[in-house]
């Protein structure tokens, strides 16, 4: 297999990093020297343009019943996510590594195979990130879907923590929501708190952002000042929603998440 040049390679099978177990989980964010993926057969990295005119990087969509190769191990995307958080694999302050944008991209040319106008198989853009139809002529970018995630704050400091069905049982987060369209951030924050558990806030703040592939999602933090109303849990998505001290917490989401940068962010004090 002919390799052009590129910074490296990512395998990844469906929300796992495939990687031999010789690489140290500092450098599980770096991509591997694209050599190691000479003797693979039936193989076809994706060509993915960096930002900022670096090497591209390339990515390689294993399939689920794809055998890893002797000596290579999986390792849980999300445990990458909070490797890098720590300062383990990168000295960056939130999870912007190459990987994260290759991960992204290879969901996308998954589900961007055909074109959605007209149902022709799709082609790859000559110019750009983009699949081209060539019957129609349609253009599809990678998506990214806007969410939000706020933590709130009342008047005795407290914070208001959830607990989402879909989580491991005792584990509370914040609350958190797709940008729907026609809607600001601020719009969909109110929206999505009310409707979770029926209170209203007030001062609402951007902190930070990060990319989140899983599938695509941008997440947005907030942070805001509780208004009015009594928690009531929608019983949908929230089962049960409460206001914490700092020294009588649930469970909290892993290391590497905005929701976790959030709450350490009040726990420290500089939440106000």
């Amino acid at each position: 297999m002919h390799i052009e040049k590129t910074k490296g390679v990512y395998l990844f099978q469906g929300n796992t990093l495939v990687v031999p177990e010789t690489i140290p989980e500092s450098k599980l964010h770096e991509p591997l020297p694209p050599e190691v993926i000479q003797d693979m057969e039936a193989l076809e990295p994706i060509r993915i343009p960096c930002l900022s005119g670096n090497l591209p990087i390339d990515g390689v969509d294993l399939a689920p019943r794809f055998p890893i190769p002797p000596k290579w191990r999986k390792i849980p995307l999300r445990h990458v996510i909070a490797l890098i958080s720590q300062g383990s694999a990168s000295n960056r302050s939130g999870p912007t590594d190459p990987i994260f944008r290759a991960y992204h991209v290879i969901q996308w040319r998954r589900e961007s195979r055909f074109c959605g106008s007209c149902g022709s198989p799709n082609q790859d853009a000559p110019q750009e990130l983009a699949r081209l139809c060539p019957a129609c002529g349609r253009i599809e970018y990678p998506r990214i879907a806007p969410a939000i995630i706020v933590i709130i704050i009342n008047d005795q400091d407290q914070a208001l923590l959830a607990h989402n069905k879909q989580f491991l049982p005792g584990v509370y987060s914040l609350i958190a929501g797709f940008n729907e369209a026609g809607e600001t951030l601020e719009t969909t924050i109110d929206r999505e708190i009310q409707e979770e558990v029926g209170l209203r806030v007030r001062d609402i703040r951007y902190v930070r952002s990060q990319p989140w592939p899983f599938p695509y999602s941008l997440m947005l933090g907030f942070r805001a000042r509780y208004a009015g109303g009594s928690i009531q849990a929608d019983g949908v998505e929230i089962e049960d929603a409460r206001w914490f001290d700092r020294d009588c917490l649930p469970d909290l989401p892993g290391l590497g998440s905005v929701s976790r940068y959030l709450i350490d962010q009040w726990l420290s004090g500089n939440c106000s």
